[in-house]
């Protein structure tokens, strides 16, 4: 195979995709997701590769910031040689190396032919379980959704400070037999969890997700939960791994956390040596930012890409999905 020397071209683009209705969590509601998308290519002639962000005003990034940081390194990227390893270390975690990892990930199979589950040393891809959301309504509200979903084989409930209990309970109503992850965007506090821990329990939650702040769920150590519990603000890198095992049972591994999927298969790696479980997940975008994450979900105990299913539309070509399972996506949308 001759191997393609030229430099890599750069474009990168703000994107907005409407959200049906608005999406609300502990920390507020939004109508639309505003992503960033990078392009890489050799020339107009070749193949070009594509990866998917989405800036997260809670990590402090924003639309403007990431396209900043990615044009920075416009000239970086078009030295000879530069590839994912360069990549690495010419920029922190975050989104703008999510974008640029992926892209290059996608570049590098259409190029060679070569799948990226294949180079990424996964399973083909299969179709998955996907949790599908509930955000944060009245528990009627919630209640509706959770009817219209009740087949589904896994919920995600977004929950805040008030009303847990009576939102779970109206969800678990409408949906007896779904599975579910109770998702508090570090909203709790300890006294909180200790309140309404043993009824979530009762009403078979499955899994908890960030009850306390990142930084402050210390209190955890020691904790016995009813429930097990999965980090996600509290996780970013492999470099945290360490310090959750005694705290979580489960980790929330986000491509827009780790800076890419290169990041993301070593996260995974170092928790399944901690004894930890996988959880993979999204922020709210289109299917472009869902492919590669459903490499790292092959094995993954809960998966929790369902971005594209808040969208009013995806992008042509996106992910299949039907009753709560996500199709691999074809390698003409990426990889």
């Amino acid at each position: 195979m001759v191997v393609d020397t030229r430099p890599l071209a750069l474009t990168v683009a703000h994107e907005s995709w409407p959200i049906t209705g608005s999406f609300t969590i502990a920390r507020g509601s939004k109508t639309s997701a505003e992503v960033v998308v990078v392009g890489l290519s050799r020339g107009p002639e070749g193949p070009g590769g594509r990866g998917e962000c989405v800036p997260y005003p809670r990590y402090g990034e924003t639309v403007e910031g990431v396209m900043a940081a990615i044009e920075a390194l416009r000239g970086r990227i078009a030295e000879p040689g530069f590839d994912r390893a360069a990549l690495q270390g010419a920029m922190k975690a975050g989104a703008a190396r999510n974008a640029l990892d992926c892209a290059l990930w996608d570049l590098e199979a259409k190029e060679t032919g070569v799948p990226a589950w294949r180079t990424a040393g996964v399973p083909e891809p299969k179709p998955l379980v996907t949790a599908e959301t509930i955000g944060i309504g009245t528990p009627d509200e919630m209640a509706a959704k959770a009817a219209r979903l009740a087949a589904r084989p896994l919920l995600k409930v977004k929950v805040g400070a008030d009303l847990v209990v009576e939102r779970v309970r109206a969800v678990r109503a409408a949906a007896p037999t779904a599975r579910m992850i109770v998702d508090a965007n570090e909203g709790w506090t300890p006294a909180l969890m200790e309140a309404v821990m043993p009824t979530l329990a009762d009403l078979a939650v499955d899994l908890i997700e960030q009850p306390l702040p990142a930084g402050q769920d210390d209190w955890l150590r020691g904790y016995t939960s009813p429930v097990p519990l999965c980090a996600d603000e509290s996780l970013h890198t492999t470099a945290d791994v360490g310090a959750l095992a005694d705290r979580y049972q489960v980790v929330n591994i986000k491509l827009d956390k780790t800076g890419g999927l290169t990041e993301a298969l070593r996260l995974r790696a170092a928790a399944r040596e901690a004894g930890l479980g996988i959880m993979v997940g999204c922020m709210v975008g289109t299917s472009l930012a869902m492919a590669p994450a459903a490499l790292v979900a092959h094995d993954a105990e809960f998966v929790d890409l369902d971005g594209p299913l808040l969208l009013a539309r995806d992008r042509p070509g996106g992910i299949s999905f039907d009753n709560g399972t996500l199709f691999p996506p074809a390698a003409t949308l990426w990889g």
